[in-house]
């Protein structure tokens, strides 16, 4: 039987043994989906070799896991609150491991696509529905906030070591073992979720509404696609419509949500304050910190020279200061408000951009790590207390959609980051190599060097040592400028939502919105 929590202060009651451990459960597929969004970059040589797809086809196999997800999450975050959290939960579980299976043994590029695909629509079910279980599981304040900050720590330690898992099983195994990682987490789930989780639904809200789902879907689509076609292949008329038309089948939706008696989702959640202004401010957040990351895997393995594998083990200090940090924020905030817990972390964020405006070349990458370090560590307190606030605000009826909106805004934030910010710094790129490149090369070699930090560095395996030092220098110095560019855009964007926050949020305590 499904359970409405109300929101009457005398029925909270603190989580016990059974919730704790139900959180463990919920943490897996957190972990597993942050894995997977970075190991497939790992194995991406390898499925090329055995399956030999075109250049359009890669592109999709790398991207159309994020699209499905972003696509999908505002979906399935309201059918949860229909037809149940948990229920959504198994249901994604069990399609995810299939869909994971039939990945890892994708005879064709075709067939890997449509996999990854059934990954990301799967995907989509579990994101909000394990925020929106632990709204309901952790109804005091402190502990949700706890469970919150444990949630999010597996968002950080699967981003860590997805390079590292990725890297080793590469080294043993062939490319399709690294879908079959998800097969256990989601067999557990699919075991323990029911013993140990909750089941939660909105017992007033009707069935879904078919056709706002299809604009919901069709608007995160059609954005995601434009904006991702725009950083990868520049700013064009065909990726300007399809960005327009998605913006134009959003307003559609909207408009639908205000005429219809029981829209998909509720608009009024925009009217808390606490709501949008931490929605806005994680998207921004994300939004830096995407035009920065770009670059700084490139940076490291194209100009410094690591390995994947090394680089992964370089950013290994940032995701353990990071998980410390995470573990400090629920201790932090019995005694600050989130307003000035936010923003003082944000202002120390900006810190670490600064940092990285100063790294040039192999001897500052211990600065680069600082920087990382310095801004992994700011915007925890953003990241956990923005996530407890946004679905805190929102009444437990309402969980799952407020804990798609979260999500989404991270997606949207990610996106436009690569897209924007990660625009202007190959702008920057090309016009330092335009103006830098020494005389002798070829009109293809210099078109190619000029285009992208890996095409210079096929040129140099072509060149004559002293030649292949001169470009090197150029590119060290180019893509070392567009390093401090997206950097300095980033600690501008964090300047200004340290601001937001800490002038919108100075009235809002955790918790307050709700109770």
């Amino acid at each position: 039987m499904s359970v409405t929590p109300t929101i009457d202060a005398t029925t909270w009651k603190r989580a016990g043994k059974r919730e704790w451990w139900g959180l463990a459960v919920l943490v897996l597929p957190t972990l597993l989906l942050a894995l997977d969004m970075t190991v497939l970059h790992l194995a991406a040589p390898h499925l090329s070799a055995d399956l030999k797809p075109t250049s359009s086809q890669l592109l999709w196999i790398l991207d159309i896991y994020g699209f499905m997800i972003a696509g999908f999450l505002i979906t399935m975050g309201t059918l949860g609150d229909r037809i149940g959290r948990r229920r959504l939960l198994l249901v994604g579980a069990f399609a995810f491991g299939v869909a994971s299976v039939m990945a890892a043994f994708a005879n064709s590029a075709n067939m890997l696509i449509l996999t990854r695909a059934l990954l990301g629509i799967a995907g989509a079910t579990l994101m909000p529905s394990t925020l929106s279980l632990i709204r309901n599981m952790f109804q005091v304040d402190s502990q949700r906030t706890l469970a919150i900050t444990i949630w999010m720590t597996g968002f950080i330690v699967g981003s860590a070591i997805g390079p590292l898992v990725g890297g080793l099983m590469l080294e043993f195994f062939w490319w399709g073992a690294v879908f079959l990682l998800g097969v256990p987490v989601m067999l557990l789930l699919l075991i323990a979720g029911p013993l140990l989780l909750p089941e939660f639904r909105d017992e007033q809200a009707g069935r879904l509404d078919l056709v706002s789902a299809l604009l919901c879907v069709a608007t995160f689509l059609l954005v995601i696609y434009g904006i991702k076609s725009s950083a990868r292949d520049g700013l064009s008329l065909l990726a300007l419509l399809v960005s327009l038309s998605g913006l134009a089948v959003g307003w559609l939706f909207v408009r639908r949500q205000r005429l219809i008696a029981q829209p998909m989702f509720d608009l009024g959640l925009f009217a808390n304050r606490a709501f949008s202004v931490s929605v806005v401010a994680m998207l921004l957040t994300i939004l830096a910190l995407s035009g920065a990351w770009l670059l700084i895997f490139q940076y490291l393995q194209g100009v410094v020279g690591l390995t994947p594998l090394q680089a992964g083990l370089v950013m290994l200090p940032s995701a353990l200061v990071q998980t410390a940090a995470s573990l400090l924020v629920p201790r932090m905030a019995r005694w600050l408000k989130p307003s000035v817990l936010v923003s003082c972390g944000l202002l120390l964020a900006v810190m670490g951009f600064v940092a990285l405006m100063l790294v040039s070349g192999r001897a500052t990458v211990g600065l680069l790590v600082l920087g990382t370090v310095i801004m992994g560590a700011g915007v925890m307190p953003m990241m956990i207390l923005g996530t407890d606030l946004v679905i805190s605000s929102a009444p437990p009826e309402k969980a799952g959609t407020a804990a798609a909106t979260s999500e989404t805004a991270a997606e949207l934030g990610m996106a436009l980051g690569i897209a924007v910010i990660g625009t202007v710094g190959a702008s920057v790129y090309r016009r330092q190599m335009t103006d830098s490149l020494p005389a002798g090369l070829s009109s293809e070699q210099y078109e190619v060097a000029v285009d992208t930090l890996g095409g210079a560095l096929g040129v140099i395996e072509q060149l004559a040592p002293e030649a292949a030092s001169q470009v090197l220098l150029s590119v060290q110095m180019a893509f070392s400028e567009a390093l401090h560019v997206n950097a300095f855009i980033g600690a501008l964007i964090m300047a200004t939502t340290a601001v937001l926050t800490a002038v919108c949020l100075r009235q809002v305590r955790l918790g307050a919105s709700s109770h």
